[in-house]
């Protein structure tokens, strides 16, 4: 446990302490000048701090040096404080998240206050302005960890179907082998179920859990419903959002989802809205909440042209297109969003039923006398320059056999040493989120394709880092040698990745880009009664 410390000047202070207390002070000015508090708020907040850090009394000092920027450089001055006085029992990530968030929890405004301010700002501003603001506040609380964001790897690669974004995710925390062996040993969560779920605004957070007293979440209704908005700690592009589900409930596809989507981006007009599917293999991370992603970011998917536009006697005011894309997507458009819903939920229906074998297509498999459903689709809805209604519906099948256990139309095998997870909602729309690992590994092949012999001697080891891509090295130092510079090398590996991201894709098209794909994809929009 902490002590306190009753000192009223600083002559009886450890250095140390001395820069806790100062710390206190500049975070307190930090919360201030950044509006998570106001004025009235001083000295309630810097108190909070003062009792959680075991002083009695403030810093004695002036402060002559100007607000920082961000808050992590003063929070991690108190966060090693608090390993000191023992707040922490390790000083390891998970145990410095956990005080983080109860320290920017202490310089925050009520759930009740943020939502009556973001209220106020969307009546006399407009949406725009209440979702700046809520973001601005989400990244000055470091819910949104910006630095660690800032880490991670990006860049861009032209491919047959636009530039593809690559990114390798770095700024999701590492746990190290004690604290994974201790949360193997906890119980199943109880509360929250799960870290989608409402109850996890003001959770203090444990080993198995992230601490939460910096989050804060919009009310809205979708569909007569009960919603809530909130930003991603880890946004992957410009204001990603998440919008999840009143209670905790499982993601099922229906033309609710569809109603729910158009009738976000009626009130949000400036974001895009889109729902991972919900069969495993092709579906999210989380399937136990119901949730969608958005955010204020165009992908390569808006940018993909059409190849063939069709028309239907019953919904004159709409387009549906094939678009250009590695994966197989329907494009509907109308200005009238009841007109969209109608069709979108159509062509959802009638995927899930369809089955086509000469492209490997089989919408049921019979398992010990059950029809296993394996057709879905993932949704991606928008508005358009125009006003009007975008809503992309990506053909899913989920389907295993001998060749590939892990997905006929997921990630094939010879690209795991790149990525074999899911290929979710985010990637579906061009960009790629690759594990963290590959920032070293990447820099590795580069230095081989530089001409490091002693490296590509070590890869061969079963236990190296490198050992999984020694195929596509050699394929690499085949095409293009080994007497690279080192930036040529890093600059080539990097193009080859962003293709090999796109191939990926093509692995989780269910129609191939050839002319056997194109033509049955073109007879299951046929099927429907479209003409072109």
């Amino acid at each position: 446990m902490s002590q306190t410390h009753n000192a009223a000047d600083n002559t009886d202070r450890t250095p140390e302490q001395q820069e806790a207390l100062h710390a206190i002070e500049r975070l307190v000015a930090f919360a201030l000048q950044n509006k998570l508090i106001e004025e009235a708020d001083r000295d309630y907040s810097r108190n909070l701090l003062l009792e959680q850090f075991g002083f009695s009394e403030p810093y004695a000092g002036t402060l002559n040096e100007s607000v920082p920027d961000g808050p992590q450089s003063l929070l991690d001055t108190l966060i090693d404080y608090g390993f000191e006085i023992g707040l922490i029992p390790e000083n390891t990530d998970t145990y410095r998240d956990l005080l983080d968030a109860k320290i920017m929890g202490q310089l925050m405004a009520r759930p009740s206050e943020v939502v009556r301010a973001f209220r106020h700002t969307e009546q006399t501003e407009g949406i725009e302005a209440a979702t700046s603001q809520f973001y601005e506040l989400s990244i000055h609380s470091n819910y949104i960890r910006m630095d660690r964001i800032s880490k991670n790897v990006y860049w861009t690669q032209e491919t047959p179907y636009g530039d593809m974004e690559i990114t390798i995710n770095l700024s999701k925390p590492e746990k190290s082998p004690k604290e994974i062996a201790m949360a193997k040993l906890l119980p199943p969560p109880v509360y929250p179920k799960c870290q989608l779920c409402r109850e996890n605004v003001g959770y203090a957070g444990r080993v198995n859990h992230p601490a939460r007293q910096n989050l804060r979440v919009i009310p809205l209704e979708l569909n007569g419903e009960p919603w809530f908005f909130q930003y991603s700690p880890y946004v992957y592009y410009n204001e990603h959002c998440i919008i999840f589900h009143h209670d905790h409930v499982p993601m099922k596809l229906t033309k609710d989802t569809l109603r729910r989507l158009l009738a976000f981006v009626g009130e949000y007009p400036h974001y895009f809205i889109g729902s991972n599917a919900d069969l495993p293999i092709v579906g999210g991370s989380i399937l136990t909440h119901d949730h969608f992603q958005g955010g204020r970011h165009t992908f390569a998917i808006q940018n993909a042209k059409p190849e063939a536009v069709f028309r239907h006697a019953k919904a004159p005011g709409l387009t549906l297109s094939l678009v250009k894309w590695p994966m197989s997507v329907l494009r509907l458009a109308s200005h009238d969003p009841a007109e969209l819903l109608e069709a979108g939920n159509a062509v959802y229906e009638a995927w899930k039923v369809y089955s086509d074998p000469s492209v490997e297509i089989e919408a049921f498999s019979d398992v010990n006398g059950e029809q296993v459903p394996h057709n879905t689709v993932t949704p991606i809805v928008r508005r358009s320059a125009d006003g009007g209604y975008e809503m992309d519906l990506v053909l899913r099948n989920n389907r295993t056999n001998d060749e590939h256990p892990e997905g006929i139309f997921h990630p094939h095998r010879e690209m795991h040493h790149l990525k074999k997870e899911n290929i979710g909602l985010i990637e579906v729309m061009g960009l790629a989120i690759l594990p963290g690992r590959l920032k070293e590994e990447l820099d590795g092949i580069a230095d081989i394709l530089a001409g490091d012999t002693q490296l590509s001697e070590s890869a061969q080891a079963s236990d190296h880092a490198l050992n999984q891509h020694l195929r596509w090295t050699e394929e690499l130092r085949e095409r293009f040698g080994s007497n690279l510079n080192k930036e040529q090398a890093v600059a080539l590996v990097q193009q080859e990745v962003g293709l090999k991201f796109a191939e990926i894709l093509e692995h989780a098209g269910v129609y191939k880009y050839d002319e056997a794909g194109r033509q049955a994809f073109r007879r299951f929009v046929e099927s429907m009664g479209y003409t072109e």
